[in-house]
């Protein structure tokens, strides 16, 4: 077991990236049975809703300002770097310097400063489809790289051709596992979707879990090819401490167990939920089962613009207890749908995790999960 930390918590910390709202915080805490200590959030209404749930961890605010050596190290470092250029209803504009997604690169550049035991990475479905550009290395041939009539058909056709020469374009996910590889950790990948734990809906999403398998206190600096990750001055937008009474084991998680307990329960849908809902009766009896709550109302109704989707529903079809995004008034109707439109499911991740765990045969044996209360 790890060294208590200055509060006498024993479990793992969990340093957040990208952190949008906490869902991926919530599956790692629970699967881990760890807790998260500092986040990083630029969006500050959704930070609110962050704080509203975490409202003892400081937010260091846009990461590419955050100095990682004035940073508190952490046992897991987690993040679901932005999509926009990965994914496959957006301009494709791929894994690359300048772009949102490009991000990835200060994410890197975390965990080469801080070397956390594991890392944690969710993205969509695109991120196997998507190229990656990485900036020249020395003797490569600038004119040929990554040429604009690549495609995915002419990508690593064999395992020998992995994108390391510059006229090879690389897919976005093999830059990423090539760049946990050159920072020593070993990762595993897995894309499920999120009807998989019963959901009324796909929503396929990409996860992977590395682990750091050489120690290296040093850092190695590998990463610097893929973009500029430079180091600053990110001013946290607070500075609160750890308050005296924090809980061993939050609560925050205890209802994910139950979920995960519902998963595969047999459901026939009762004669009213056949009228209300049509079709989709199966589909949504499970997911109440699963939840333990009754679906919404699915839509707003107004008059000017017809109905549009309600954002209670958009959160319980996320699999969120009631109230975890709506319930503040930092968020406008529009900016809730926005907000849990780009997160994912807290039980799809813990999943997704699991799967990952019994390739490895490691989390569990190592970190005992918290009890539903």
């Amino acid at each position: 077991m790890r060294d208590l930390d200055a509060s006498g918590d024993p479990r793992l910390r969990i340093g957040s990236l990208f952190s949008g709202y906490g869902v991926l915080d919530l599956a790692v805490e629970h699967v881990f049975n760890a807790k998260t200590v500092w986040f990083s959030e630029l969006n500050e209404p959704v930070a609110h809703v962050f704080w509203h749930h975490w409202p003892e961890v400081p937010n260091l605010g846009d990461i590419t300002a955050i100095d990682w050596s004035r940073v508190e190290p952490v046992d897991i470092l987690i993040g679901g770097f932005p999509c926009q250029d990965v994914s496959t209803v957006g301009k494709r504009a791929g894994l690359a310097p300048g772009t949102r997604s490009g991000l990835w690169a200060h994410m890197a550049a975390a965990i080469d400063a801080l070397q956390p035991e594991w890392v944690v990475i969710e993205n969509v479905r695109g991120l196997l489809s998507s190229p990656a550009t990485r900036l020249p290395a020395q003797g490569d041939d600038h004119e040929r790289r990554n040429h604009g009539d690549a495609t995915l058909r002419g990508m690593e056709r064999d395992p020998w051709h992995l994108g390391d020469t510059a006229a090879r374009p690389l897919r976005a996910l093999g830059a990423v596992l090539g760049d946990l590889a050159d920072l020593r950790l070993d990762a595993r990948w897995i894309g499920l979707p999120a009807s998989l734990v019963g959901a009324p809906h796909q929503r396929f999403r990409i996860f992977a879990l590395a682990r750091r398998t050489v120690p290296h206190p040093a850092g190695n600096g590998l990463i610097a090819r893929r973009g500029n990750a430079r180091s600053g001055a990110s001013k946290a937008w607070d500075d609160r401490a750890v308050a005296s009474d924090h809980r061993l084991c939050a609560p925050r998680t205890g209802w994910l167990t139950e979920q995960e307990r519902r998963i595969g329960d047999a459901v026939v849908p009762d004669r009213r939920t056949v009228r209300r809902w049509g079709r989709y009766a199966d589909a949504i009896a499970r997911w109440e089962r699963i939840t333990g709550r009754p679906a919404p109302a699915p839509a707003l109704l107004n008059n000017a613009d017809g109905p549009r989707p309600a954002p209670a529903f958009v959160e319980w079809l996320m699999g969120l207890p009631a109230g975890w995004v709506t319930d503040t008034d930092h968020l406008t109707q529009n900016q809730q749908i926005t907000a849990l439109g780009n997160g994912v499911l807290p039980l799809q991740a813990a999943q997704a995790l699991d799967l990952l765990e019994a390739r490895s045969g490691s989390v569990q044996g190592l970190h005992g999960r918290c009890a539903a209360k």
